[in-house]
């Protein structure tokens, strides 16, 4: 399997040819990177990060960051983010209950300040 990037070629039998992998074992090894969606991965940043206009000073924290983003838009993500966004509603509605609340309360219970004697 090769990744070519303008002209860059990036080649899994010269990497497993240096580790001194059999011609079946690197197969294999490619199959198993294909079937996992790695190599479209890999794929996806290399180019975008070819793409950058202005390249980032540490290369691999830009593989990890994007590597990392995109497998992390799964459902526990998504149910997270929704609880979020759930959570925020709700404390809206109780932050303003307790203003009406707050509100009904003062009606009977006049404070100190409202020149309310004791």
């Amino acid at each position: 399997m090769e990744i070519s990037i303008d002209g860059a070629v990036f080649s899994l039998s010269s990497y497993c040819t240096a580790f001194g992998a059999s011609e079946s074992k690197r197969e294999q090894f490619q199959r198993y990177l294909e079937k996992a969606g790695v190599l479209d991965s890999l794929t996806s940043v290399l180019v975008a990060l070819y793409e950058e206009t202005e390249k980032p000073n540490n290369a691999l924290d830009f593989l990890k960051q994007h590597l990392g983003v995109a497998g992390q838009e799964s459902a526990d993500t998504e149910a997270l983010q929704q609880d979020l966004r759930d959570m925020r509603q709700r404390c809206e509605l109780l932050a303003e209950e307790n203003k009406d609340l707050k509100n009904r309360l003062q009606r009977y219970e006049p404070t100190k300040e409202d020149g309310a004697a004791e």
